[in-house]
């Protein structure tokens, strides 16, 4: 049976099939996706919860602790980390590789409302989850500034319009704000002046809810007509709440303005972010799993300019990190590659066969192989990643093997005096079922590395995928095509003429096949020797490889260094405002940084008013000497400099592993029922680690130092006075915790008071 006998025999039928596979396979390209590695989700889930005022040890105990207990009883979690600091808890829930999302967020929907009864009762809103994807980090960073503009009403046209107009873009994930400034009236008491007039807190908050109302008041029905009613229950800036009544006393009204006063001000003014040394409010872009980046950032660039011209002049809009740039630059250098080794490959065919017209039969098997992989990409899912380009170019040197092998095979009987179309139906008679089997044998050596499991496997399991499809359509194209071809395309071996080259060439294969027969002759002569080399040869590569150095993925420069800093426990906002500024000063300094992002509130693995986050827009790769890793070997002396602050820098790897931030590449977690006795060795393993060889910016996310003032309540005391311990706790929170008491019904948003 000959498979190729039917496309011999009906060229026209071979053509229209090999046009098909170069249309689908030019259309899959185009819809291919494209971003830096492949596509590995990691099935994890985010719970948030704030209790504004709540100190972390109340926030561990009250809010993460019962919340994790629900949590422990679902199926397929892999690991759940959580961490409580000033007024909030973020617990980060991972499951395993082969759980779906969708049916966890379910799952985790559910344990949160088993957990609402044991949660306390003052909680601003209920803990709200969202999915996450941690090995996909922010494509895009934009800076919104005005040197004139308050930051809450910037705030305004960042959150509200531009965040928003970015959510609805195919392919956007989730846009996060760094350094939201979100309007709130600020009402700040004196507790003299309430305590001399004999009012509680407590009265106060009463006063402001019952003053700021916004509820439904109906409609007047008559005859003729309806009119709606409507009321000015709602007070929308702080200026309106200083006349409101408190009390009255001795047939005199209280007011606001007389205990305290009312500001203008923010819901959390202890965050901030910066850029290039400017306040501003940053956004954070994240992309949906499977979407193109190029392709994303290039809509925001569209939408960028028309958001712009409707903003007032004073609104500047920067891009502070673009990672389709790094993407672009590393696909296009991998698409560089594939073309070079098409182009060798095609010259040393021609090299060997030295026939233009031979050398055209299997070279035309090299872009139908690769283009047609492009279809089964995009019939998978795929995208177009360094990965899968890389697969794509180790596959051009053996694509072209079974179409040689049958070009070789049909040529051998022209050269015997058989017609070309005789010589292509034997000669593929001879050799089609030995390159389906040459296919097949190839194709399987990557099979195991598609069913690898865990991250190398997902990671790895596009690349391999790949590479079976260029393998399988190159089959199929040297026992379609290429006998075809042969048939039409041969000239018979009377009508042959070989040139110059030819007999150059002939000349030059002839004495290297003279050397070879010397050589393997001496070879045969001193056996010996040649099995010593061999089994030196196996020796240096199991030296080798035990002296190589190991890695999950190697460090690549993306035009980016992320910093975490940290200050001592008792630094203020103010103090620390001040400390990240100097590093931001420092940083820009550095003929390598373009731009700097700095954040302060949160960082690291915990967030709090001694912590912040920076990052530092690298030039471009032509425009500077040193790699992201050197940059940030040269910075680090630099910052150690500034006393009383810890900065943490690290090149952000391609793939992070785990749901917790990190301030570093590698991360240690450990776990007890007692604190004291882990923290006690929590800072032992740091010191140990800290004084060991190769080990740089050791720290640890425990922060039980931090300065705390004890309250003793004398509970009989307090009885005899009708003083609750809750009241007592009620009081406190409204007086240092900043508690929301109400909330202003904007047209665009909701605001605190």
């Amino acid at each position: 049976m000959n498979i190729s006998e039917l496309f011999i025999r009906k060229p026209i039928m071979t053509t229209l099939l090999m046009a098909a596979l170069l249309i689908f396979g030019a259309f899959g390209y185009s819809v291919l996706p494209v971003s830096e590695l492949p596509n590995v989700d990691f099935p994890t889930i985010q719970v948030s919860a704030s209790l504004p005022g709540a100190d972390p040890a109340t926030m561990a105990s009250a809010v993460a602790t019962p919340l994790e207990s629900q949590f422990s009883t679902i199926a397929g979690v892999s690991s759940m980390t959580s961490t409580s600091g000033q007024g909030s808890t973020s617990i980060t829930i991972q499951f395993d590789l082969d759980r779906d999302i969708d049916g966890a967020a379910e799952d985790v929907q559910t344990a949160i409302q088993a957990a609402s009864r044991q949660l306390p009762t003052n909680l601003p809103s209920p803990p709200t989850l969202r999915k996450v994807n941690p090995s996909d980090a922010p494509i895009i960073y934009l800076a919104m500034q005005s040197p004139s503009m308050p930051l809450y009403q910037l705030d305004k046209y960042a959150e509200n319009l531009l965040a928003r107009q970015l959510s609805t873009l195919t392919g956007v994930a989730q846009v996060n704000v760094y350094g939201s400034q979100i309007y709130a009236a600020r009402i700040q008491i004196d507790p003299f002046a309430l305590a001399s007039r004999g009012i509680g807190i407590n009265q106060v908050a009463t006063a402001i809810q019952a003053a700021n109302v916004n509820q439904a008041t109906g409609q007047l029905n008559g005859p003729n007509q309806a009119t709606l009613i409507h009321t000015n229950g709602q007070l929308e800036d702080a200026a309106a709440y200083n006349k409101q009544i408190i009390a009255y006393q001795n047939g005199a009204p209280v007011r606001i303005q007389d205990v305290g006063r009312t500001i203008d001000s923010v819901e959390n003014n202890l965050v901030a972010s910066w850029y290039n040394g400017q306040r501003a409010i940053v956004l954070a872009i994240q992309r949906q799993p499977g979407s193109n980046t190029i392709q994303i950032v290039d809509e925001i660039n569209r939408v960028i300019p028309k958001f712009m011209s409707s903003l007032p002049k004073s609104v500047s809009l920067n891009v502070i990190y673009d990672r389709s740039k790094s993407i672009r630059g590393s696909v296009a250098d991998v698409q560089m590659t594939l073309m070079i080794a098409a182009v060798l490959v095609v010259m040393v065919i021609f090299l060997f066969l030295r026939t233009l017209s031979a050398t055209i039969i299997p070279s035309v098997a090299l872009p139908l192989a690769v283009i047609g992989t492009f279809a089964g990409m995009a019939f998978l899912g795929y995208s177009l990643d360094n990965l899968s380009l890389m697969a794509l170019t180790l596959s051009v040197g053996f694509v072209v093997d079974d179409a040689i092998v049958m070009l070789e095979n049909i040529v051998r009987h022209v050269e015997e005096g058989e017609k070309p179309f005789d010589a292509a139906l034997k000669g593929s008679a001879e050799i089609g079922f030995t390159i389906l089997s040459m296919t097949v044998s190839l194709a399987a050596v990557f099979i195991p590395i598609v069913f690898m499991g865990g991250i190398v496997g997902r990671l790895l399991h596009e690349f391999a995928v790949t590479i079976i499809l260029a393998i399988a359509v190159s089959g199929v194209v040297s026992i379609t095509l290429t006998p075809m071809l042969c048939s039409r395309f041969i000239k018979p071996a009377k009508e042959a003429h070989h040139g110059k080259f030819y007999q150059l060439s002939e000349n030059a294969f002839d004495r290297v096949q003279g050397y070879y027969d010397r050589s393997l002759q001496w070879s045969i002569g001193h056996r010996f020797i040649i099995f010593l080399v061999f089994l030196s040869s196996l020796v240096a590569t199991v030296l080798m490889f035990m002296v190589s150095k190991t890695d999950f993925i190697p460090s690549e420069d993306t035009g980016q260094i992320r910093a975490s800093t940290e200050a001592s426990d008792r630094t203020s906002f103010a103090q620390m405002t001040r400390y990240q500024q100097q590093v931001a000063a420092i940083a820009s300094r550095d003929k390598n940084v373009q731009g700097v992002m700095s954040f302060v509130g949160g960082g690291g693995s915990r967030s709090g008013v001694n912590t912040g986050t920076m990052l530092f827009k690298l030039k471009d790769r032509s425009d500077r000497s040193l790699t992201a890793d050197q940059i940030i070997q040269e910075l680090r002396p630099k910052l150690a400099s500034i006393p009383g602050l810890k900065v943490y820098m690290q090149n952000p790897p391609a793939i992070p592993i785990g749901g917790m931030q990190s301030k570093s590449q590698y991360q240690y977690t450990l776990q007890d029922l007692n604190q004291q006795e882990l923290q006690t060795y929590a800072l032992q393993l740091q010191n140990a680690l800290t004084g060991t060889k190769g080990f740089l910016d050791v720290t640890t996310d425990l922060d039980v130092s931090a300065p705390v003032v004890n309250i003793d309540i004398d509970r009989d005391k307090a009885a005899a006075y009708g003083v609750t311990p809750a009241a007592i706790e009620s009081a406190l929170g409204a007086a240092f915790g900043g508690e929301q008491v109400s909330t202003i019904y904007g047209t665009s948003n909701q605001y605190w008071v």
